[in-house]
C-alpha cells in the first residue's frame, strides 16, 4: 500500500513539470463600453473571456493547471473582451446581448469559478447594469 501511494505520489511530482499554456496574448481590439460596465466586466468575466486572465496560483498545480487552462480557452474562443473590437458590429451586438442571455440564466459567472473567486459576484446592481447596457443594442443581429 505504501509503495503505491509513492509511485502516485512520485508520479504527481513529475507531471507538476510537464507546462500547461498560460498565455496572455497581447490585448488588440478591447470592448468599448462606459467604465461602470467595463469595471463589472472586468471583475467577473475577464479572467476567461479576456487576454488579461489573472492566473491564480492553483493553476499552477496539476491537474488543476489543466482544467483551468483548457476552460480559459474554450471561454477565449466564445467570446474575448480584448479582440471585441475586430468582430463586425452585428457580431458584437450578438454577443452582447448573449452576454446578458448567461448572467440572466445563472450561467456566467459559473458557480464553481465563484466559489474561489466571490469577489467576482455579480450583485443585483450589477445585474441591472449589464442588463441597461445590453438593452441599448439590437438584440436581432446575427
Amino acid at each position: 500500500m505504501k509503495r503505491i501511494f509513492l509511485i502516485i505520489l512520485g508520479v504527481f511530482l513529475i507531471l507538476q513539470f510537464f507546462p500547461v499554456s498560460r498565455n496572455n496574448p497581447p490585448v488588440t481590439s478591447e470592448i468599448q463600453t462606459n467604465q461602470e460596465v467595463k469595471e463589472i466586466l472586468k471583475r467577473s468575466c475577464y479572467d476567461c473571456h479576456s487576454n488579461e486572465t489573472v492566473w491564480p496560483a492553483y493553476s499552477y498545480i496539476f491537474p488543476a493547471s489543466l482544467l483551468i487552462s483548457h476552460h480559459v480557452e474554450e471561454g477565449r474562443e466564445e467570446l474575448n473582451f480584448s479582440e471585441f473590437g475586430k468582430l463586425a458590429e452585428r457580431k458584437q451586438n450578438k454577443k452582447i446581448y448573449e452576454v446578458w442571455e448567461q448572467v440572466d440564466e445563472g450561467e456566467m459567472p459559473p458557480k464553481d469559478y465563484l466559489l474561489l473567486h466571490p469577489k467576482s459576484h455579480l450583485s443585483e446592481k450589477d445585474k441591472e447594469i449589464l442588463k441597461q447596457w445590453t438593452d441599448s443594442f439590437d438584440k436581432e443581429s446575427e
